[in-house]
C-alpha cells in the first residue's frame, strides 16, 4: 500500500524527523500533538482546559487537512505530565467527541516536549 504524508499549517510544524500525519488506505496515523499554536508558536501550559482545547484543535486540524473528522478517530493515546491532571484533560478531550468514542489508553510520563503537560495522538479510519 502507498503512504501519502498529510501537512497542514494550521497545525504546528513538526519539531523533528517526523510528520504530522501519515495515511496508508483507509487508516490515518496522526503524530503526538501539544499545545503549540500554530499562528505564532506559543504555548499555553498554565491551564489544563486551555492546553488540551489547544491539543485538540491541533489534531483537529490534521483529520481536516486529511478529509476526516473526530467521529473516524478509532484510537488515541494521552500522555500527561501528571495523572492528577487526567479529570480537566478528559472533560475537555469529550468535548470533541458525541459518542461512540474511540478506544483510548492515558498514561503519565516523566516529561514532555517542550515541557508541556499533555500530548495527543490518534488513529483514525474510514
Amino acid at each position: 500500500m502507498e503512504k501519502k504524508i498529510i501537512q497542514t499549517n494550521a497545525a504546528p510544524a513538526p519539531i523533528g524527523p517526523y510528520s504530522q500525519a501519515v495515511q496508508v488506505g483507509n487508516l490515518l496515523f496522526i503524530s503526538g500533538q501539544v499545545a503549540i499554536n500554530p499562528a505564532d508558536g506559543s504555548i499555553e501550559t498554565s491551564d489544563t482546559n486551555r492546553e488540551t482545547s489547544q491539543v485538540m484543535e491541533n489534531l483537529k486540524a490534521v483529520l481536516t487537512e486529511a478529509g476526516y473528522s473526530f467521529s473516524d478517530v478509532v484510537k488515541t493515546t494521552i500522555f500527561l505530565s501528571d495523572m492528577s491532571l487526567f479529570p480537566a484533560v478528559n472533560e475537555t478531550y469529550g468535548k470533541y467527541f458525541t459518542g461512540d468514542y474511540p478506544a483510548r489508553e492515558t498514561v503519565a510520563v516523566k516529561t514532555l516536549p517542550k515541557n508541556v503537560n499533555v500530548e495527543i495522538s490518534m488513529i483514525a479510519a474510514k
